[in-house]
């Protein structure tokens, strides 16, 4: 028999083979309105939940301190994390109705998401837990879903199954948004008959007869259990777990209720706490803990409506900062903001076979890294068009001092006014906290804008939008909790930043690569108050 390969090409081909043999699970848990300060790990002292098993996983292995989201608000984070790509340059596909109901937030056939990535890296693929990033509804009349038109007997035309996941269980909204029911692979689980709203908000719509929301962790932890009891060493998976908590309504399972002494809030976080132990003893049980990366984050910061009153209260979380518990850590501002309050979240990456424990690091890196960073893990190569705004990470779970190539960053609050980080420079191209007043996060608008215009002292222009006294630069090195606004003493800064943001935006990604598109005009200032816009020139 003529030997094809010589014994150097031999060995390279068995070392080819045995790397692909040994090519991680990977199970990917994200927190909904978790604060970087809720768990004891980040927060400290300052933190007065018990969080034993998040604190576990981040002593076995590597824990990041500058891990941001692209926004401080749910679907626009979940956006980016699934694509690689800035929420801003997207335009929604399909319309919908509210709450659950919303329509497609991307084209499946056109835009590449990490289901696919992995399912093309030979990867089985489950999504579990809350999903948020649109569906396509089968209804009774054809027309476009809404709260009283979804024909439940019948399956989703469009949902996780279109968007690269073989497995999926999901609710399609938050846990205050209905329809309240699950959907399996595409089809509606139980008999949705019932009118049904909880606690924060109490949005009464659609929900199966037997849906609580007290029970909802509990079924989706068990959800992923059963998954990563299907597997085996044999075929690699990915997993993403989407938990609901602890966003409103604050519904701790009934095993949960009381555990905390900080109250009903501290019982849900536990909770959470409780669903990473879940994990990973799963992964023990089938031999699949120590080549599995766990990776455990937010998708922004906490609400500053949410703590231990059930119904939503405007500014509630300050009663909790009063008692000593700080659920942003040492920032500034919640949920919807411009401030590290909102933005910047916990990252824990946990890869026994591979992360040695106990260490941090301080890179910048923006969840919008995972697409990236997963395809350098398992070995796919990414074409240009894809991921356009994620930048590997995986050199730091390797060797922990190890930096990226990242050097800036773009995010946006929930009124989507820009945020540009450039090192330990922060610049938000706007004088308040990029939220409305009812979300409890200050300066409003009301009154930032006309003190802004005030001291400017004649008529402005969305240019004269772009400079001080109407934005505000911070050193986050210096001046974490960002308490003194830079802008007008280091104006040149300020104007090196909004260049970083207007190139990023003509370039269609931040990454090297082909010129590409945004899908619709992108404008700096996306929402200015209407106020403002009316005494434009």
């Amino acid at each position: 028999m003529y030997l094809k390969y010589n014994l150097p090409s031999l060995l390279f081909f068995l070392c080819l083979s045995l790397t692909a043999a040994e090519r991680p699970n990977i199970v990917f848990i994200l927190a909904d309105d978790l604060g970087i300060g809720d768990t004891k790990v980040y927060g400290g002292d300052r933190c007065l939940i018990d969080t034993p098993h998040i604190d576990r996983l981040a002593r076995g292995g590597l824990r990041f301190t500058d891990a941001h989201v692209s926004a401080s608000v749910c679907a626009p984070t979940r956006l980016a994390i699934m694509t690689g790509r800035y929420p801003w340059r997207n335009q929604r596909f399909q319309r919908g109705g509210p709450w659950g109901f919303t329509g497609l937030q991307i084209n499946p056939s056109e835009r590449h998401t990490l289901g696919d990535m992995f399912q093309q890296a030979g990867y089985k693929t489950g999504y579990v837990g809350k999903w948020h990033l649109g569906t396509v509804m089968t209804t009774k009349d054809g027309e476009v879903q809404h709260e009283t038109n979804v024909d439940y007997s019948r399956p989703l035309k469009v949902g996780p199954p279109q968007f690269g996941f073989d497995d999926s269980f999901i609710l399609p909204g938050s846990l205050d948004m209905y329809p309240y029911a699950y959907a399996r692979n595409n089809v509606w689980q139980g008999e949705i008959t019932a009118q049904k709203g909880w606690s924060a908000f109490n949005r009464v719509g659609d929900a199966e007869k037997d849906f609580e929301d007290h029970e909802v962790l509990e079924t989706f932890y068990r959800e992923a259990e059963t998954y990563i009891g299907n597997q085996s060493t044999k075929d690699p998976f990915f997993l993403f777990l989407a938990l609901t908590a602890p966003h409103t309504p604050t519904s701790p399972g009934v095993n949960w209720q009381g555990k905390s002494d900080l109250g009903v809030y501290g019982d849900f976080v536990m909770e959470v706490d409780h669903a990473v132990e879940r994990v990973i003893k799963a992964l023990k049980e089938q031999d699949l803990y120590k080549n599995t990366l766990v990776l455990f984050s937010s998708d922004h910061g906490p609400a500053s409506y949410a703590g231990n009153i059930l119904p939503a209260t405007y500014g509630q979380i300050r009663l909790m900062e009063q008692s000593g518990h700080y659920p942003s850590g040492p920032h500034r501002g919640y949920k919807f903001s411009v401030y590290e309050g909102g933005l910047r979240v916990p990252l824990i990456a946990h890869w026994p076979a591979v992360i040695k424990p106990g260490n941090t690091s301080d890179a910048l890196v923006g969840l919008n890294d995972l697409m990236a960073t997963f395809a350098d893990i398992v070995e796919h190569k990414l074409d240009p068009q894809h991921a356009p705004d994620s930048i590997s990470f995986a050199k730091i779970l390797r060797h922990h001092k190890s930096n990226t190539q990242r050097n800036n960053l773009i995010m946006q609050s929930a009124m989507e006014s820009f945020v540009i980080r450039d090192g330990d420079w922060k610049l938000c191209l706007t004088p308040d906290s990029g939220a409305k007043g009812i979300h409890g996060n200050t300066p409003v608008p009301e009154n930032a804008w006309p003190a802004a215009m005030n001291e400017f002292g004649k008529q402005a222009s969305k240019e004269d939008f772009l400079k001080p006294p109407f934005v505000q630069l911070f050193n986050l090195k210096n001046d974490p909790h960002e308490d003194h606004n830079l802008a007008s003493k280091y104006p040149d800064r300020v104007d090196t930043m909004v260049a970083i943001l207007k190139q990023q935006i003509e370039r269609g990604r931040s990454t090297q690569g082909p010129q590409l598109y945004n899908d619709k005009e992108v404008n700096l200032h996306q929402r200015l108050p209407e106020f403002v816009r009316a005494q434009l020139k």
